[in-house]
C-alpha cells in the first residue's frame, strides 16, 4: 500500500507527527505501522523511560492525555501508543482538544482496529490538520492474490497465479492469517523460490487437487468425475472447507461468467480487467461461458442463492455438507 510506504519513509527519515490515529477494519496495516514506530523512533536506551503502551479498556481518554502531555527524559520525543483504542469508541471524541493543541515532543499513536471515526466531527478535522489519519481498508477478494505477489516480490519470491489463488481462497482476506502463512513459507524455502501448488500442500496444508479453485475449473469444464472427486473430499473434510465458503465462492464465479456473457468485447485484455482476474485465468472463464449459456448461468445463480440458506440451516434439517453440495453440483452439471 502506498500510504504505508510513504508513512514508513516520512518516519524513517524523522518527519514526524505528534499524532498517528490509525483506523480501520484491516488490523494488519495498523498493527505494521505500529510496529515500525515502536521499533524505529527511539533507541533501545531512551525507551526505557520514553516509551509507553496503554490500552484501551485500561484507561480514559484523560489518562491517555495525561501521558502524552508529558515531557520526554534524555531523549527528544517520547512515544505514546494505545492499543485497542476502539474499546474507547464512546468517548472517543474527548480527544479533540488535545488533538488540536499536541504537545510537540510526544509522538501518540492511537490504535483503531474495525472501526473509523467520523469524518464530519471535530476529531477527525483536528487529527488531520495536526498528525496525521490512516484508514486501513480491507481488500476484496479478487485483491488478494496480487498482494500475495507483491509481498512475496518484495522478498524476493515468487509464486503462481494457481497458488496465490489457492492461498487467497482457503485463508480469505485475513491479511494477518495469509502473512503468518507467507512466512511459514519463506522460513521453509530459500530466496529466489518460485512457489507453487505442490509447495502450498506440503508446507500449508491445502490439497493442491482438492479445493476450491480446482472445483470452479472442473465445473467450468463439465468434468463430472472431477466435480464429485472433489465435492467427496470436501464432504469428509467439512472443517477445512466449509460449504458457506465453496457456495459463496462458487456466487462469485457464476457472478463473473453473467457479466462476461453481458461483454462485448471479449478480448482477454478486456475480460480480465472487467471480471477482476489475472489474466492467466481468462481462458478458463472463456471455456465455462461456453458451457453454460447465459440462461442456464442466472438458474445456477439463483440456486447459489437457495443452497447458501440450506447451508446457513435454512430450510434444511442437519442434512450432511456432503449431501447438499452433492445436491448443489447435480443442478449445475445438468
Amino acid at each position: 500500500m502506498d500510504e504505508v510506504k510513504q508513512l514508513v519513509t516520512d518516519i524513517k527519515q524523522k518527519r514526524l507527527k505528534p499524532i498517528y490515529f490509525l483506523m480501520g477494519e484491516e488490523p494488519y496495516y495498523i498493527d505494521r505501522v505500529t510496529e515500525f514506530i515502536e521499533g524505529h523512533i527511539l533507541t533501545e536506551e531512551e525507551k526505557g523511560f520514553n516509551q509507553m503502551v496503554l490500552y484501551g479498556r485500561d484507561v480514559a481518554i484523560d489518562d491517555i492525555v495525561s501521558n502524552a502531555k508529558r515531557f520526554p527524559m534524555m531523549a527528544e520525543h517520547q512515544v505514546v501508543i494505545v492499543k485497542e483504542a476502539q474499546d474507547l469508541s464512546r468517548t472517543i471524541e474527548n480527544l479533540t482538544a488535545y488533538a488540536e493543541n499536541p504537545q510537540p515532543t510526544t509522538i501518540l499513536v492511537i490504535n483503531y482496529k474495525y472501526k473509523t471515526i467520523d469524518k464530519r466531527k471535530k476529531l477527525y478535522k483536528a487529527l488531520k490538520k495536526s498528525g496525521v489519519v490512516f484508514e486501513s481498508k480491507k481488500l476484496y477478494d479478487n485483491q488478494v492474490p496480487d498482494w500475495i505477489r507483491r509481498v512475496l516480490s518484495g522478498k524476493s519470491y515468487g509464486i503462481t497465479p494457481k497458488a496465490a489463488q489457492m492461498l487467497a481462497e482457503f485463508l480469505g482476506t485475513d491479511l494477518s492469517k495469509i502473512s503468518n502463512e507467507l512466512d511459514k513459507l519463506m522460513v521453509l524455502l530459500p530466496a529466489g523460490t518460485q512457489i507453487t501448488p505442490e509447495h502450498i500442500e506440503a508446507n500449508i496444508g491445502i490439497s493442491k487437487d482438492y479445493n476450491n479453485f480446482e472445483l470452479h475449473k472442473a465445473i467450468g469444464d463439465r468434468n463430472s468425475e472431477k466435480v464429485f472427486q472433489i465435492v467427496k473430499y470436501f464432504g469428509e473434510n467439512p472443517k477445512d472447507n466449509p460449504m458457506i465458503v465453496t457456495v459463496s465462492l462458487l456466487y462469485t464465479y457464476f457472478s463473473r461468467l453473467l457479466k462476461l456473457h453481458g461483454l462485448g468485447d471479449k478480448s482477454a485484455r478486456n475480460v480480465a480487467s472487467a471480471l477482476k482476474v489475472n489474466p492467466y485465468f481468462v481462458n478458463e472463464y472463456l471455456v465455462a461461458a461456453r458451457n453454460y449459456p447465459m440462461r442456464k448461468v442466472s438458474a445456477i445463480i439463483a440456486d447459489l442463492r437457495t443452497f447458501d440458506g440450506k447451508s446457513k440451516g435454512v430450510g434444511a434439517n442437519a442434512v450432511p455438507q456432503g449431501d447438499l453440495l452433492n445436491e448443489l453440483m447435480v443442478r449445475i452439471l445438468n
